[in-house]
């Protein structure tokens, strides 16, 4: 097509658009990537993964969870111990490096097995620098164990979760869950920071900041909801937006 030079004159006259698309940004921000946890195995196509795979950084959900996907329901997958995890094989210490696509203050790591905290970091509410790396002592455990791995925020309600699987002096019958190690915490570590013992009654107005355990009904907006996991409720997981921690009845 043959341009004029008058059309010339008028393209070079009008100034140039540009498009651009803002960047969305994940909700969650951290991993353990080894030994490879169950979401960096879904991330290296180790093992086969659903979303986990795509984003092996946002097991996120509220503080004082027991589990591997925190509260994303769409990561519940990694949550189930027969879907052929590969175990890392390891001594009595075992060291742990995060990766991180965000770096949020934090306020501690915390380790357990079978329900007790093996191992505990300070945090300082400071932002993570890399390398991040603990040793993890895993003396009066062997065989095959799976090492739930917290990394709670400072500055939110938030945590994110990863589960290592290992296989502790190459082999061998897990100890018994009635009769765990004793932990030695360090001197300088505070309190213990546990999942609310007590919880409020079932019924009321769903509210922030309130701990609902697991069948507990609420009602929101008009409608009732029952609670499918224990948590602490944050503000913008409300029922109609957590539909991995609420269902309406």
């Amino acid at each position: 097509m043959k341009i004029t030079r008058k059309a010339a004159l008028v393209m070079a006259a009008v100034p140039a658009i540009v498009l651009i698309t803002p960047v969305g940004s994940a909700s969650a921000h951290g991993y353990v990537s080894s030994p490879p946890s169950r979401t960096a195995q879904c991330a290296q196509k180790t093992v086969p993964c659903g979303a986990p795979a795509y984003e092996p950084q946002s097991a996120e959900g509220p503080k004082g969870l027991m589990n591997c996907n925190g509260a994303r329901g769409d990561f519940d997958e990694l949550n189930n111990d027969s879907k052929g995890w590969v175990a890392t094989s390891t001594g009595t210490n075992l060291q742990v490096t995060w990766t991180f696509t965000a770096r949020h203050r934090t306020r501690d790591y915390e380790y357990y097995i079978n329900g007790s905290r093996v191992a505990y970091v300070n945090g300082n509410n400071a932002a993570p620098v890399d390398p991040v790396r603990h040793t993890i002592n895993l003396s009066g455990f062997s065989g095959r164990q799976k090492i739930f791995a917290i990394w709670n925020i400072a500055d939110t309600g938030a945590a994110f979760y990863s589960c290592i699987d290992v296989n502790v002096n190459g082999g061998g019958t897990p100890p018994p869950t009635t009769n765990p190690p004793t932990t030695q915490p360090p001197t300088t570590q505070p309190p213990t920071t546990q999942p609310p013992t007590t919880q409020p009654p079932a019924g009321g107005t769903w509210a922030a900041n309130t701990s609902y355990a697991t069948g507990a009904q609420v009602t929101y907006g008009g409608s009732t909801y029952r609670c499918r996991q224990a948590h602490t409720s944050l503000t913008g997981w409300e029922p109609p937006n957590a539909a991995s921690l609420w269902e309406r009845v």
